[in-house]
């Protein structure tokens, strides 16, 4: 069978392409297809952490491969509702068309979140950052965040959240989020409750470009972060 890898941030560096198409065997598990790659590039090593999609799914090794699937490998990163609230983008962001978004008659609050690239962190520098997405996924998965958030607050009678790729600048915003309620009460905790859900499952990625050299920043991993499998 046949499966096409997608491959993003330090691995599509590494292989300098974003596709590898795999030959395996029927019944071959994700583990098959890791030890397939890494004869493949010998000098990728051991031990990197790694999640892996099957058709935009999480999953773990033991997951079973089948023909035609599309299977994404990349970096930790660091439902319901229509894709014009939750979308990523080239283009400079704007607070005002992100609150304008949620703002309707029956909203009495918005809270808003804009994080934006900084210049100085303790001894580093940084002169810009790059983004990088596995688009489709990062969509979807912005949409689920808003689910989650109607869900945990039912008084959030709206969400956006937009997310910058490509190249930002230091003081761009790379995210913007926005929160709507009637009134103020648990929506400034709702709000922060999306941006960490977005650092653990969203695909996204950043380039940290310095004086000194460039290098890829890897997201958190915890117990509420997807399968990670080692490579």
């Amino acid at each position: 069978m046949n499966v096409r890898v997608r491959l993003f941030a330090s691995l599509r560096e590494i292989f300098k392409s974003p596709y590898l198409e795999v030959e395996l065997p029927d019944g071959a598990t994700v583990a098959d297809l890791v030890e397939v790659i890494r004869e493949e590039a010998p000098h990728l090593g051991r031990g990197g952490r790694f999640h892996v999609t099957i058709n935009k799914d999480f999953v773990d090794m033991d997951a079973i491969l089948h023909d035609g699937d599309e299977v994404a490998i990349f970096p930790p990163v660091g439902g319901g509702e229509e894709r014009k609230k939750f979308w990523l983008t080239a283009e400079p962001l704007s607070l005002d068309e992100v609150a304008s978004l949620v703002t309707a008659p029956e909203v009495g609050g918005v809270v808003l979140f804009s994080g934006t690239v900084r210049g100085v962190t303790g001894d580093l520098r940084t002169e810009y950052l790059e983004y990088e997405a596995y688009v489709e996924m990062a969509e979807a998965k912005l949409a689920a965040i808003g689910d989650e958030v109607r869900r945990k607050w039912p008084q959030v009678l709206d969400i956006a959240i937009v997310h910058r790729i490509g190249r930002v600048e230091v003081t761009e915003s790379s995210v913007m989020i926005a929160v709507a309620a009637a009134h103020r009460d648990g929506i400034f905790d709702a709000c922060a409750y999306a941006i960490d859900r977005l650092k653990h499952i969203a695909p996204i990625w950043k380039k940290e470009v310095t004086p000194n050299g460039d290098f890829w920043v890897e997201g958190p991993v915890d117990e509420t972060s997807p399968p990670v499998v080692e490579m």
